[in-house]
């Protein structure tokens, strides 16, 4: 028996991504503005559209701001973006940020 060719796949990151296509997801960090910390799982959208979701969240003690990281659109994923996160039934602003959140200077 003969099995079907697969296409060609690899893993990067937790998004699955084809060689042709490029990756469907990039992860980013989010600086959440709005009130509320955006948590696991929590829905990302942008405009009516559903982009992604938020994979991590805290409050940063050392940025004094709600931060979370998510896998989104990559048309999605340039630094400056505003998203919404769907937190308790409501659409709180965050903005794309490029990582690491913090560095720290010597």
């Amino acid at each position: 028996m003969v099995k079907p060719a697969r296409r060609a796949t690899r893993r990067t990151g937790g998004a699955r991504e084809s060689e042709a296509d490029g990756p469907r997801k990039k992860l980013v960090g989010l600086a959440v503005r709005g009130r509320g910390i955006a948590r696991h799982g929590y829905e990302l959208f942008a405009g009516d559209r559903r982009t992604g979701a938020i994979t991590s969240g805290t409050l940063s003690p050392t940025l004094g701001e709600p931060i979370a990281m998510a896998y989104v659109a990559p048309s999605d994923a340039e630094p400056g973006t505003i998203l919404e996160v769907k937190i308790r039934d409501q659409r709180v602003p965050a903005q794309v940020v490029a990582l690491p959140f913090y560095r720290r200077t010597t």
